[in-house]
């Protein structure tokens, strides 16, 4: 049976290149909103890390009506690090979209994803995005997607995948590059021609494959997926289990049943193989699971998630200010909320460690563990978390560590610059081509020796340069790069920092903290230019005695201090530091709080 009232299809990009925006004009024109309604600008990043960071971090399922066909469309991520929720929702489609700028033209993650859906042999619509810009290339962007077809041995029919120009933000499409569209029909046109409608069984026994969780405090975990055969009822009986045979399979209830209508969950009693679908009541369900009527149980196969490259180790927070700001300070409360973030996240692995007030975290990179850390934080968690570490394998008898992809955009100017810094972290360059008045420069690099450098970057590009990069292979221990050529200067004593302290501190290096701001012994106060840590104390206040007047600090002018982000923080820790986390603040600290007994145990190295 081929249901020809449906499409489903996701939109893969990489970061930046315009997918919500896009999203954002086809529930527009389909009639998703009435005409006077205020909707606000990419809709589909509903959570708060997603607006104030404009990027997208969860795949999210919306659906538009046109033409008498419902064509559902997954909003996908386009950072590297969120790859794991790209890779599991291109099993509930039949086609992707491929969005490309028409100025930067594919990118690392173009790469990725692309990939995935050329393994899973879906058909692709090219779409060429933004081609309103004054620096657009559209001729050579064309043939370097048809380049980038042919490396990833795309098969015949996927190279003459029809081309489609677009501008998401003003909302047309057209066929031809010289010929700016009125509107999106010709995209929705060809996504009806083009992507094939779902070919399903509706007269066996129902199947349904859980590609996502959601979570909800009232009805519990909440599985999407799409049924491939059979009609799903609300209040049927169901046998529940995974391809895999990692668990024991059980018996479950439909409870409840929603589609997704626009950007809402609309209730339904049944639904037919084809449609993606919520469901809720059944316990312990996982993505990757398998959803059958009872006693009519066989199991489909799930994509396998490639595997966290990066670690860090989070732990209950043992500061002297530990308890004063957060609502969940035990080891119990971390411990139930990094096991909960699985249930949602396929990329992520929590283990424990020989200390129960400790855990490591592994994740596809240093942003999405990130984002992990903020969202816990935001929900009031203290926590302290050790600097970021790759993940090395053992191959064939050789040690092993992960290789990016790094794809660099930056003016002529700074070319030299970036190399030599590239190169001192172990990086080989493998392509430099000239993009218009700039440059792009290809390299394999060591995940390890990314660390730390994106703030660096910025530094010797003025701003300007755009760097990505997406996990490539494991190839053999590339061995030592120096992380950090700065110290820390470290805070001598508990107590309240002041300007008078904090003058004298500044000559040794740059600040991190303004006068009044609360330090402890062994808290870092700030950068040492030196590679060496130096210990001030910003705690210091000038002797009064009768011949000067306390007035006389104010003449004292202090150098604005640097304010640091959670991935400035990241960035910037030592081995022998950590990063204590708050709802209201980030401390960064030694391991060892006590000045004294840090120099003992340097002595003994």
């Amino acid at each position: 049976m081929i249901r020809e009232d449906l499409r489903n299809v996701a939109i893969i990009a990489h970061v930046d290149h315009g997918k919500t925006t896009l999203v954002d004009g086809m529930l527009r024109q389909s009639g998703t909103f009435r005409e006077n309604q205020a909707v606000d600008e990419r809709v589909m990043d509903s959570n708060d890390i997603e607006r104030e960071r404009g990027i997208t971090i969860l795949a999210k399922n919306t659906s538009i009506h046109y033409k008498d066909v419902k064509i559902n469309v997954i909003d996908t991520p386009g950072h590297a690090d969120f790859g794991g929720e790209v890779e599991r929702v291109l099993k509930m489609v039949n086609g992707v979209i491929l969005l490309v700028d028409a100025a930067e033209g594919p990118m690392p993650q173009t790469r990725f994803v692309l990939q995935k859906a050329l393994e899973l042999g879906h058909k692709i619509i090219v779409v060429i995005n933004k081609i309103d810009r004054p620096d657009a290339r559209l001729g050579e962007v064309g043939d370097e997607v048809l380049e980038l077809l042919m490396d990833l041995d795309a098969s015949d029919e996927q190279l003459d995948s029809p081309i489609i120009y677009c501008s998401g933000r003003d909302g047309t499409a057209s066929y031809s590059p010289n010929e700016p569209g009125k509107d999106l029909m010709p995209l929705l046109d060809e996504i009806l021609s083009y992507i094939p409608a779902p070919e399903v069984d509706g007269e066996g026994s129902m199947q349904y494959l859980v590609s996502a969780i959601d979570y909800n405090d009232y009805v519990g975990r909440i599985a999407i997926g799409r049924i491939e055969r059979g009609t799903m009822k609300v209040g049927q009986e169901v046998t529940v289990g995974d391809y895999h045979q990692t668990k024991k399979e059980y018996r479950g209830k439909v409870v409840t049943m929603y589609q997704i209508e626009g950007l809402n969950r609309v209730p339904v009693e049944t639904a037919n193989a084809g449609d993606i679908v919520c469901i809720s009541g059944i316990e312990n369900i996982t993505i990757g699971d398998t959803i059958c009527d009872f006693g009519a149980f066989e199991a489909l196969p799930f994509v396998k998630i490639s595997e966290p490259t990066v670690e860090m180790t989070f732990s209950v927070n043992d500061s002297p200010f530990a308890g004063r700001e957060g609502k969940y300070v035990t080891s119990r409360q971390l411990r139930d909320r990094l096991f909960k973030e699985l249930l949602k996240d396929v990329s992520l692995r929590v283990s424990e460690t020989d200390t129960t007030d400790s855990f490591k975290v592994a994740g596809r990179g240093e942003m999405h563990l990130s984002i992990l850390i903020e969202n816990m934080r935001r929900e009031g968690y203290e926590l302290g978390v050790s600097t970021p570490r790759v993940l090395y394998k053992e191959i064939d008898g050789k040690l092993c560590e992960p290789i990016e992809r790094l794809v660099i955009d930056v003016p002529e100017e700074s070319v030299g610059a970036v190399m030599e810094k590239i190169g001192s972290r172990k990086g080989e360059m493998t392509q430099m081509t000239p993009v218009g008045s700039r440059m792009r420069l290809e390299f394999l690099i060591p995940s390890r020796g990314l660390f730390s450098y994106r703030s660096e970057f910025l530094t010797d590009t003025k701003g300007e340069g755009i760097l990505s990069s997406v996990f490539n292979c494991y190839q053999p221990y590339k061995g030592e790069i120096q992380k950090r050529n700065t110290g820390s200067l470290v805070a001598f004593e508990t107590g309240e920092a002041v300007t008078y302290g904090l003058y004298n501190a500044q000559e040794r290096g740059e600040l991190f903290i303004t006068a009044g701001t609360a330090v402890y012994e062994g808290m870092i106060v700030g950068a040492s230019p030196k590679s060496d840590d130096l210990v001030v104390n910003v705690c210091k206040r000038k002797h009064l005695t009768n011949t000067r007047a306390s007035g006389s600090d104010d003449a004292l002018r202090l150098i604005p201090p640097r304010n640091l982000s959670l991935e400035d923080c990241l960035e910037f820790l030592a081995d022998d530091e950590l990063l204590e986390v708050t709802p209201k603040n980030l401390r960064i600290r030694k391991r060892i709080l006590s000045n004294t007994q840090r120099a003992k145990d340097r002595a003994k190295r």
